[in-house]
């Protein structure tokens, strides 16, 4: 869905270019938003926001900007050091912003919604925070903030119903995109049930109220009320009649009430604010036709007059401040099938209002006004133009109205106080997640994957040649995207043959590159099937290591046959694990598990990282999903870093999500909610990689299952973590939550093999920094060279032993894994 978005929008922007060439040539100041778009912020703009925690408010036109507006003056009391940007898509938007909101520190274009553009612009800006107001959500943009780790919380979020039946036609798009938002700040309940039905986790929303209840921007006195009224010649009317945010189709049913309303009230005078300001010669023409006299509200700043029938507001930004002076004011967009406008405006001057029957965009405001007989709803014309005729001879109940309505906004104030609020508890619970783990990182070793691996993530540095290769990174993608669905389809067509072993096959693998845990969750699985009175092997394909050829023989179980570098670190890292559970490696697994089964008499063969190792028929998939860092960065190789697609979830019969302990909030919701999506039939496993111990490095070399020393031993104590892991932010994240404090961490490469040099490089830069002791992995413990194991260290080095503990779902797991056996082996 994502990538027929993404078609979509470019051919969009393509088919556009005359209509903006068009307009660039009409419009002061359309090129300059055209570059906005791209992504081309002005340099005063962003010098003011550029990497200084900005407070990143998006709000799509002027009702947004109208609904922001409160909401801005709060947080720059509530975040007084932190500079606030608004962006807008359109101009009308873009003018009313610059008009009241005066507490924001650049206002800008929102940016098109692509992936290169909107990538660019987050990691220039690199927002604290990101507020999209009402519905204002943009996937790829809203993928970027995700990908820089950006919060982002919807303010002011309203949903209608045509909306929720519209979003149902994007499912996939829009999981994702409410799947990226940490906080829901919802106007109503109503908005708050919507928001949950399409797929936000309960416990992420909160009803704020409407911010619109907040508003000062509409504020007049008595003498802006009276400069109003005569710079639009309405001094001499008996009444006002005022409609607001009109469309077409309603003008005529306005002024066929007006033309009744004139019979009885001769002297009373008609203000119509046209949604679009582009329809006022339209409408000048249709108040012609009803034999009016018609001026702008432009037309008369230069040229007064006072012998008009009707005055047409074609500026953009007044109407809140103009609704002051109607005596009754009908609200537009009611009466055709739009949806209806706000009704807060006209009410903060406490007047009178009338709307159509048709205000399903703002059904729960409606329904408040309505409730206490505050606004008065008509189905017609002619039902329009009795309730104006009504008010005007009825001033006692137009006064109640009024009364009502002052009341009512009085009562609802509060929103954006309340928003502020939960902001400040949304960026205080983020950051102190994010400073619990923060730590002085270095990478030891920059060469073509480490760069490819920054480039990937958005963190290489920006520029011509980084656009370019992410381009060609794209173009990549796809081809691989396509051959990865060609070649599983040809397994599932019956063209490409697998193969079968006479044993109980498992594998055991996960659709990103890099680490979530397969090597210590292959451990427990086999331990576990070995328990069970099952011979049992492992069948690895043996990756970076230096033997050659179909079949070797890691460990027969009793003894070991191969060094790490022979093998490779994980081989040789599960057979010094697992006694009594042969490791073989070799490229295919069909002729190492045929060994397996005339060699070792297996009856179960795991497949260590075997998820798409399609050939060989398999009677249980287990797939691993890191719940720290979800399907990598949502991108198929070489852009992203995910092996297959995500809907490929559906051939796992369970999904294993480990690291939960270390998840975000909602993160395992979400999960579990994609997993359902595409495999319903899947069993979750939740499972937590559960430190048991310290081990000097030597007396781990002499014996993995040394006791070693408690975790406790290393509270308070400064530490260098090193690593050369596919996900070190785990390993470093699991040493700090014991409580040891890392003074640095120095991160290698995914399968390093560390030099004697490189480790005398460890020793010196731990000894500058007062290091107590240095921690690695056991993974990087078969990679340190002998001499550096068995010698004496200025500084100890130990070995973190890590146990994998299923969680939710270990109970029915093992019934899984139990029948499937018994069915498979008969015993």
């Amino acid at each position: 869905m994502q990538i027929l978005y993404n078609i979509a929008t470019v051919l969009l922007a393509i088919m556009a270019i005359p209509l903006l060439i068009i307009r660039a040539i009409r419009e002061d100041g359309f090129i300059e938003r055209i570059k906005q778009s791209l992504g081309n912020l002005p340099k005063h703009a962003l010098d003011a926001v550029e990497k200084k925690q900005c407070i990143w408010v998006h709000a799509a036109s002027v009702g947004e900007i109208v609904a922001a507006s409160p909401l801005i003056k709060e947080f720059r009391i509530e975040f007084p050091n932190s500079p606030i940007l608004v962006s807008v898509v359109t101009s009308s938007g873009y003018a009313m912003a610059n008009r009241i909101v005066k507490d924001a520190d650049t206002i800008i274009y929102f940016p098109l919604d692509l992936p290169w553009i909107a990538e660019s612009l987050v990691k220039k800006v690199q927002p604290r925070v990101f507020l999209p107001v009402e519905t204002e959500l943009w996937p790829n943009f809203l993928k970027a903030a995700r990908r820089f780790h950006i919060p982002v919380m919807m303010v002011n979020g309203r949903i209608s119903d045509k909306s929720v039946k519209r979003y149902h036609h994007l499912h996939s798009l829009l999981k994702d995109m409410i799947g990226t938002v940490n906080t829901f700040a919802m106007q109503s309940d109503i908005d708050a049930q919507y928001i949950v039905r399409l797929g936000a986790a309960e416990n992420l929303v909160t009803v704020t109220g409407n911010t619109k209840f907040d508003q000062t921007y509409t504020n007049v006195s008595l003498d802006e009320k009276q400069q109003m009224i005569f710079e639009m010649g309405l001094t001499n009317a008996t009444g006002i009649l005022l409609a607001g945010s009109t469309h077409k189709g309603e003008e005529n049913h306005i002024l066929e009430a007006f033309r009744q309303l004139r019979k009885k009230f001769p002297m009373a005078k008609l203000v119509i604010a046209p949604r679009d300001i582009m329809r006022k010669d339209e409408i000048m023409t249709l108040c012609q036709m009803f034999q009016f006299k018609v001026k702008t509200r432009t037309e008369l700043q230069t040229h007064p007059a006072t012998d008009h029938d009707v005055v047409i507001l074609d500026t953009i930004g007044e109407l809140g401040k103009v609704y002051s002076v109607g005596d009754v004011i009908y609200v537009g967009g009611s009466l055709i099938p739009h949806g209806g406008h706000n009704i807060l405006e006209p009410a903060a001057h406490g007047k009178a209002i009338i709307v159509g029957n048709k205000m399903f965009n703002f059904k729960d405001t409606h329904a408040l006004f309505s409730k206490r007989n505050a606004c008065i709803t008509v189905e017609n014309q002619a039902q329009l133009g009795v309730s104006i005729e009504n008010l005007f001879r009825d001033s006692v109940e137009r006064c109640r109205m009024e009364q009502e309505t002052l009341a009512i906004m009085k009562e609802n104030r509060g929103a954006a106080r309340k928003s502020a609020v939960l902001l400040h508890e949304l960026l205080n619970a983020c950051e102190q997640r994010q400073n619990s783990g923060i730590v002085k990182s270095t990478e030891k070793i920059e060469n073509f994957q480490t760069y490819l691996y920054q480039l990937v993530h958005g963190r290489a540095e920006h520029g011509i040649l980084s656009q370019f290769a992410i381009s060609i990174l794209y173009s990549f993608s796809f081809i691989y995207h396509l051959l990865v669905n060609f070649k599983l389809a040809g397994y599932r067509w019956g063209i490409l043959k697998q193969q079968q072993l006479a044993c109980h096959v498992i594998s055991l693998g996960n659709i990103t590159v890099g680490g979530t845990g397969k090597t210590p969750t292959a451990q427990r699985l086999a331990r576990a099937i070995r328990d069970m009175g099952y011979r049992v092997v492992i069948l690895n394909r043996g990756y970076r290591a230096k033997w050659k050829g179909q079949v070797g023989v890691v460990s027969d179980g009793k003894k070991l046959y191969m060094s790490a570098a022979e093998a490779g670190d994980e081989a040789f890292l599960l057979a010094k694990n697992l006694p009594n559970v042969p490791v073989l490696i070799g490229a295919e697994r069909a002729i190492t598990g045929q060994y397996a089964v005339e060699h070792f008499g297996a009856e179960v063969a795991i497949l260590d990282d075997g998820y798409q190792h399609w050939q060989l028929k398999r009677d249980m998939d287990i797939l691993l999903i890191d719940a720290i860092n979800v399907f990598g960065n949502s991108y198929m190789l070489p852009r992203g870093t995910l092996r297959e697609p995500v809907t490929h979830l559906d051939r796992a019969d369970v999904c294993l999500m480990t690291k939960v302990d270390q998840a975000a909030p909602g993160v395992c919701e979400q999960i579990k909610e994609t997993v359902a999506k595409y495999n319903e039939h899947a069993l979750i496993v939740e499972s937590i990689h559960l430190p048991r111990c310290f081990i000097e490095v030597a007396d781990w070399d002499r014996d993995i299952a040394a006791e070693g020393i408690d975790i406790s031993y290393m509270h308070n104590k400064k530490v260098m973590a090193v690593s050369a892991i596919g996900n070190p932010a785990s390993f470093e994240q699991t040493i700090s939550d014991i409580g040891a404090v890392i003074v640095e961490s120095l991160r290698y490469p995914d399968h390093h093999d560390y030099t004697t040099e490189e480790m005398q490089d460890v020793f010196r830069q731990s000894l500058k920094q007062g290091v107590e002791a240095i921690i690695i992995t056991e993974k990087d413990a078969v990679k340190i060279p002998n001499e550096i194991i068995h010698a004496d260290h200025p500084i100890p080095i130990y070995v973190i032993s890590i146990e994998i503990t299923f969680q939710e779902g270990d109970l029915e797991f093992h019934e899984l894994l139990s029948q499937s056996l018994k069915k498979k082996l008969g015993k």
